[in-house]
């Protein structure tokens, strides 16, 4: 069967497994951004606390994604449990890192002229600091996203959602009938997901940058 037709005949599947790779994505990177941001926030102060905290999301995510999922197998059984808790972990050190530098990259005068308006430490971080960091902290989620679409394609290995099936599938079976093209419809629809998502990425971006720092 010629590509053009397997799509037509499985187009139903792909698109709801395009969908679930898309949803898992977002959901972890949702999760991972207020773990990052708040880990970010609380630490950016300290140059030892914030060295930590990147340091111990950069040793995780140097463990291998099949070993991880496979050690997540105990505790949280298959699908998308263990799918979501890994990608989480894996996009963890882009999101604390660039929050830590959006904050220390705030002007000291802007801080020193808010605590003279009579802002609270805690007014001052919601309303000055991370509106100013925002773009910067925006780029790591990008950057945690893009990677993300890759990763979750390990997680078919653990029943989990999404177009990792449609590749684990036609890898496995390679040598037979429309094998080929299960591999490579999977390929392209995490292609296509991710340049989506980067797209959109672009547009949220300048929605929520304040108007002053847009370039």
């Amino acid at each position: 069967m010629d590509f053009s037709r397997y799509l037509e005949r499985r187009w139903d599947d792909l698109l709801e497994q395009a969908v679930q790779h898309a949803a898992v994505v977002a959901l972890s990177v949702l999760l991972a951004t207020a773990i990052g941001v708040l880990v970010g926030v609380l630490t950016w102060r300290s140059a030892r606390a914030s060295g930590a905290a990147i340091s111990v999301s950069a040793a995780l995510l140097t463990i291998p994604s099949l070993a991880l999922l496979a050690l997540l197998i105990p505790l949280l059984g298959l699908g998308w449990a263990p799918t979501v808790v890994a990608l989480v972990v894996y996009s963890l050190l882009p999101i604390i890192r660039n929050t830590v530098a959006g904050l220390r990259g705030v002007d000291p005068a802007i801080l020193e002229s808010a605590r003279g308006m009579g802002l609270t430490g805690r007014q001052t971080m919601w309303r000055i600091q991370l509106p100013l960091a925002w773009p910067i902290i925006l780029t790591g989620v990008r950057v945690s996203t893009q990677m993300l679409f890759a990763i979750a394609t390990i997680a078919a290995y653990v029943a989990g959602p999404g177009l990792g099936n449609e590749i684990l599938s036609g890898l496995a079976g390679l040598g037979s009938a429309n094998a080929l093209n299960k591999a490579v419809a999977g390929t392209a629809g995490v292609v296509l997901l991710a340049l989506a998502f980067d797209l959109a990425f672009v547009g949220l971006r300048r929605v929520t940058t304040p108007r002053g720092l847009r370039v």
